[in-house]
């Protein structure tokens, strides 16, 4: 082809490949007269730092195979129905809290009166205690009244 019909820009990026190639070219000279480079003397110790012994890790593991661990509790909220009007948050958690810690209880009120609607939540710290608190309190009497106790479940949101 004629260099006439490049544009400017075409010529520019021919001339930059042609530099980089010579550029490259050069670099490798550099290396080949230079050689090969002296591999660097390194300890055991350098390489692995400080490591424990065979014996002091097999005693870390027997630790901590002998040691207890706690596993991470899950919470569980439960519906408590049938509730009494005299019924309080501070009654209702210490109703609960025989079985576990609660994590946290309301009674359900009425926003104009202010009065009871007759329902609550309770958040029991861990799952297992809520478990036991269904079978020991659903149905139990508490201030006068058969509850009933459940877990929880989601409220479906009503269209609007």
């Amino acid at each position: 082809m004629n260099d006439g019909y490049y544009s400017q820009g075409k010529r520019q990026r021919d001339a930059d490949k042609e530099r980089k190639k010579r550029e490259k070219a050069d670099r490798r000279a550099m290396r080949r007269e230079r050689g090969p480079a002296e591999p660097e003397v390194v300890t055991a110790e350098d390489i692995t730092g400080t490591l424990p012994t065979v014996a002091e890790a097999m005693r870390a593991i027997d630790q901590r195979a002998n040691t207890k661990r706690k596993a991470n509790t899950i919470p569980s909220r439960l519906f408590v129905g049938s509730l009494s009007h005299d019924t309080t948050t501070a009654s209702l958690t210490k109703a609960f809290e025989e079985f576990g810690p609660v994590s946290d209880a309301v009674v359900v009120a009425d926003r104009d009166t202010g009065r009871s609607k007759g329902f609550g939540f309770v958040t029991m710290a861990d799952r297992k205690d809520a478990a036991r608190v269904i079978q020991n309190m659903d149905g139990a009497d508490l201030d006068g009244r058969q509850i009933v106790v459940r877990i929880a479940e989601e409220r479906q949101q009503r269209p609007r």
